[in-house]
């Protein structure tokens, strides 16, 4: 489902709102948390996953550790 999200801002950050039905579907209720992942095609939001986030981090370690490799395989 593809739904518009008006952005607000709260405090000195700016917030989203979920439509209810689309909150309800996900399971997702006020004080969960979610991932903001930014992607090549915009922001990705999935619910909070520990796994998820320990993966990112072992795969942004490995990016640092194997930077020139990768550029080299890249090019």
């Amino acid at each position: 489902m593809v739904r518009n999200v008006k952005l607000r801002r709260m405090g000195g950050s700016v917030g989203a709102t979920l439509p209810k039905e689309m909150a309800e579907r996900l399971h997702l209720a006020a004080g969960d948390e979610v991932l903001a992942v930014e992607t090549a095609h915009g922001i990705l939001l999935s619910p909070y996953d520990l796994d998820v986030v320990e993966g990112l981090a072992i795969a942004a370690e490995a990016q640092k550790r194997y930077r020139g490799a990768l550029r080299e395989l890249a090019g």
